[in-house]
């Protein structure tokens, strides 16, 4: 069992707790444990854990919004073989994409259920977290909003980017198996992506998820909100033209806490949350 050590602050800390719902291996954060509130799930990214960056489940529960943090494939608690090399980027997606409702579904069988409100549930992640998210709304879904930080939703463009003639991601890309990237990319879906406010934050400098592939799927999630009748307005990008992280990709550098104030304002008022007064002292 991870410590919530010292990167962890105090009234984060005292609001945290370590579950596993359906075998997968989350932390939850509640404001008070007793007052129902709405719920964000969230996913981090490749080679990373759910305990990454604190600040962001801070603010949230600062805000009234809880947060289940989840562990994707193959990193932080999970048993078995990691899969944080790039090969093994299809699997993570595919199988984390396939265990958020099962997770959500141990959440509202366990004795927790009564302090979440269920009906008001927000979903996120960054860079693969994200990638998977995006994946995840291609299917039939009861999220309220969605955020993205640092990901692509146009698996094409990010890993055969020289047959769009798009800027390559730093590193060696693994060469998945064509048919597979179609069947997952969720550039190939929209038409069963249902219109839903999506904050997307981004490096204009990205150098791991080039910014040029996900400004072209936004373009694309854009017309298909048009089609369906909705507000293009519901789409809202955030990007920054450098913010000095690494690889402009890990993290937003000294973007940050603009990033997590964005992403909890959004949040919080797509979901209708409201701060949960501290409880009196005895």
């Amino acid at each position: 069992m991870p410590d919530l050590n010292d990167a962890f602050p105090t009234f984060l800390k005292q609001r945290a707790r370590f579950e596993t719902f359906e075998g997968v291996p989350t932390l939850l954060a509640h404001p008070d444990w007793v007052t129902p509130v709405p719920l964000m799930v969230w996913l981090h990214g490749r080679t990373a854990t759910k305990e990454l960056d604190p600040g962001r489940y801070l603010r949230l529960i600062r805000a009234g919004v809880g947060v289940l943090a989840i562990d994707l494939p193959g990193h932080g608690q999970r048993s078995g073989a990691a899969k944080h090399a790039n090969a093994h980027s299809l699997d993570v997606l595919q199988q984390a994409s396939g265990e958020i409702d099962d997770v959500l579904g141990g959440l509202r069988s366990s004795d927790h259920a009564a302090t979440f409100d269920l009906g008001r549930v927000g979903i996120g992640g960054m860079s693969l977290g994200g990638m998977t998210t995006l994946h995840r709304l291609c299917s039939p879904h009861g999220f309220a909003c969605a955020v993205i930080e640092g990901a692509t939703g146009w698996l094409g463009g990010q890993y055969y980017p020289a047959r769009y003639e798009l800027p390559p991601a730093k590193g060696a890309l693994y060469p998945h198996d064509p048919t597979r990237v179609s069947e997952l990319d969720p550039m190939e879906h929209l038409e069963t992506f249902r219109p839903i406010p999506l904050l997307v934050m981004h490096s204009e400098a990205d150098e791991m998820v080039p910014w040029v592939g996900m400004r072209r799927f936004l373009d694309e999630l854009s017309a298909r909100y048009r089609h369906r009748g909705a507000e293009p307005g519901l789409i809202r990008a955030k990007t920054w033209a450098t913010t000095g992280a690494p690889h402009e990709h890990l993290g937003f550098g000294r973007a940050a806490a603009e990033s997590k104030t964005t992403l909890t304002e959004f949040v919080a008022g797509c979901l209708d949350a409201h701060q949960v007064p501290d409880p009196p002292h005895t």
